[in-house]
């Protein structure tokens, strides 16, 4: 029996995997990242937390939500999080210190909110998109 994934399948699954792994990471060197950041323990450890659970939403909800609604998510919150990045690199680069926190806090609210929209967006899969 062979099993056809479609590309888009395998992104939104590879995207909350990624998530997931990432998560773990955060939690894990919580410390020196956010040394390394300039960025309280705790909000590193939130970025964690809230990337594992929106990763497991992701690979949860794949099944039932059309690749439209995912690609959307997806291209959404990876180009907010690079203008994050930015933001976060200019603001060190001038000397601020809240660079760190720009980019942690993006992802904690931005990775929430695609969570949510995914979790109550209904349980209608509509193919291909």
């Amino acid at each position: 029996m062979t099993v056809r994934v479609s590309r888009g399948t395998a992104g939104a699954v590879a995207d909350g995997g990624f998530k997931i792994v990432l998560a773990v990471a955060y939690m894990a060197g919580a410390g020196p990242l956010a040394r390394l950041l300039g960025t309280p323990v705790w909000l590193v450890v939130v970025a964690g937390v809230v990337l594992l659970v929106g990763g497991g939403v992701e690979l949860a909800y794949t099944g039932s939500r059309s690749m439209r609604t995912y690609t959307r998510l997806m291209v959404g919150y990876d180009s907010g999080w690079v203008l994050a990045a930015l933001a976060g690199l200019l603001v060190a680069w001038r000397g601020g210190g809240v660079g760190g926190e720009v980019w942690m806090g993006y992802q904690v609210v931005a990775q929430a909110v695609f969570a949510v929209v995914l979790v109550a967006g209904g349980s209608t899969r509509q193919g291909r998109g």
